[in-house]
């Protein structure tokens, strides 16, 4: 066990593109070692979900984003896609502090 204390973690949100598995990995090492809990999505190893399920999944993923403090956007190269154009919205409906991994140009938010 620790002797390092840890009040209230900050809880972060990670959202983006699951095709940047490499920079979600990085961000959830560097918070983690940062002493913050990491929500995050898991990639899926099936090829074609079922409609109802991608549907179900993106709600699923609002609740994180309603259990975190802050949503950090993983965005390589300041790529935001729809999906992720809809948490930020909802995270920013919710008061959430949003951050980004890239600077978005500002017609991208």
């Amino acid at each position: 066990m620790s002797n390092v204390p840890v009040a209230r973690p900050r809880i972060v949100c990670l959202c983006g593109s699951l095709r940047f598995s490499e920079e979600f990995a990085a961000e959830r090492t560097r918070l983690t070692l940062d002493l913050a809990i990491v929500l995050a999505p898991e990639a899926t190893e099936a090829s074609v979900l079922d409609s109802s399920l991608v549907q179900a999944l993106g709600e699923l993923h609002l609740r994180r984003i309603d259990l975190a403090d802050e949503v950090r956007i993983v965005n390589p190269g300041g790529y935001i896609g729809e999906a992720t154009r809809r948490e930020i919205a909802y995270g920013t409906a919710s008061g959430k502090r949003i951050t980004y991994l890239h600077e978005p140009a500002m017609t991208d938010t």
